[in-house]
């Protein structure tokens, strides 16, 4: 099988998608060669059957450059190459460009998009696609006629509990990510404000991850305005976004972890924490699967502080023994669910199916039960 894979950014140090360079990896241990052509390139170390083309946006070009420049891999490739099959992951931009080339070509197009907003490059990329895929169904906001749900891809090998790793003292609450308005930080600060009054034991929130937008500067200074405001310093602590490989201590050495982003959006670092045995307390329902039988103690309503506050005390108050069982089960669901090498080989028998032209596939993802949107 011969890929072609378009990639938002193909960048092993990037703290938001360095992820992919390992999914990369994983793909090019099941495909005969894969071609990807990122928006971004910075450092990467990939197998040999797998050549990265830039449309170079890390050397400042402009949009309409951009756009030029991958009409021109693109053509280059298609002329040099057979390819089987596209995949484009949170690149519905691509696809849309690519789109009626690929069908012209009778080359398939699976389109990887989890996040909330539905936009006419999403419509037409659903349009062109043989299949759209997402980690959870929730995660998709669009029709669900071509949906499969395949898990997230998390790393269990570099994302897991080191026994030696001493906790961190006072008991630590970490969220990690970028920060950004749907990450929904507010509803953490006012619960530590609530969490400090109601448990009366020290503990500590440490935030990790930087802004990446002008909107979101605004927004991380804020942030700082609230923890100053709620009388805050003392307890909150922000840390810069840190690579994917300098993510698992912070995870190993937290307590709990908190995320409050809605449903509607699939959060990794929710995963990642998860599969360093982690108790996760999160908003977003479509945690709730792999939550199991810990999903009550775990799942608050999205913005609600005092709910929030409640079930972080619960979690800080257990037993170490307690907080161990729930945090080897929670991997347990991970590696069973959304394990790297699991949606490696799920993806390739979806290619496979659309190479074939095979029926889509209930049974590895959405239930007919599933309700169409748009």
């Amino acid at each position: 099988m011969r890929l072609l894979l378009f990639n938002l950014a193909t960048d092993a140090d990037d703290p938001v998608l360095g992820f992919t360079c390992r999914w990369i990896r994983a793909l090019a241990e099941r495909a005969e060669f894969i071609h990807v052509i990122t928006m971004r390139a910075g450092r990467f170390e990939l197998p040999a059957n797998v050549r990265v083309h830039s449309v170079g946006k890390e050397k400042s070009y402009s949009e309409a450059r951009r756009v030029a420049e991958f009409y021109k891999i693109l053509s280059a490739i298609l002329w040099n190459d057979r390819i089987d099959i596209c995949f484009s992951h949170m690149m519905p931009r691509f696809t849309v460009l690519a789109g009626p080339i690929l069908q012209a070509r009778r080359v398939p197009v699976v389109t990887w998009y989890a996040h909330p907003s539905i936009t006419w490059i999403l419509r037409l990329a659903h349009r062109f696609s043989a299949r759209m895929v997402a980690s959870v169904a929730t995660a998709y906001p669009y029709k669900r006629d071509k949906l499969i749900a395949v898990g997230q891809g998390i790393d269990t090998a570099l994302f897991a509990p080191e026994a030696d790793v001493e906790p961190a003292d006072p008991p630590m609450i970490l969220c990690a990510g970028r920060l950004s308005p749907v990450k929904d930080h507010p509803t953490l600060l006012k619960a530590a404000a609530l969490l400090r009054q109601n448990y009366r034991q020290p503990f500590q929130v440490v935030i990790v991850g930087g802004p990446a937008t002008a909107r979101d500067d605004a927004y991380a200074g804020s942030l700082r305005r609230q923890t100053q405001q709620l009388g805050l310093d003392g307890v909150v602590r922000f840390e810069p976004a840190v690579s994917i490989e300098q993510l698992p201590p912070w995870y190993r050495r937290a307590t709990v972890y908190a995320n409050m982003t809605p449903t509607g959006s699939g959060d990794k670092v929710v995963w990642e924490a998860m599969a360093c045995a982690k108790p996760c307390v999160v908003a977003n329902e479509g945690f709730r699967e792999t939550l199991g039988k810990f999903a009550d103690h775990l799942l608050f309503p999205y913005g609600d502080a005092e709910a929030l506050a409640a079930r972080l005390q619960l979690a800080l108050s257990l037993a170490e023994d307690e907080r161990r069982r729930m945090g080897a089960y929670l991997r347990e669901q991970v590696e069973r669910m959304h394990g790297l090498e699991r949606l490696a080989d799920v993806l390739i028998e979806i290619f496979a199916d659309c190479i074939e032209k095979r029926p889509l596939r209930r049974a590895l993802g959405v239930s007919q039960a599933d309700t169409p949107h748009g």
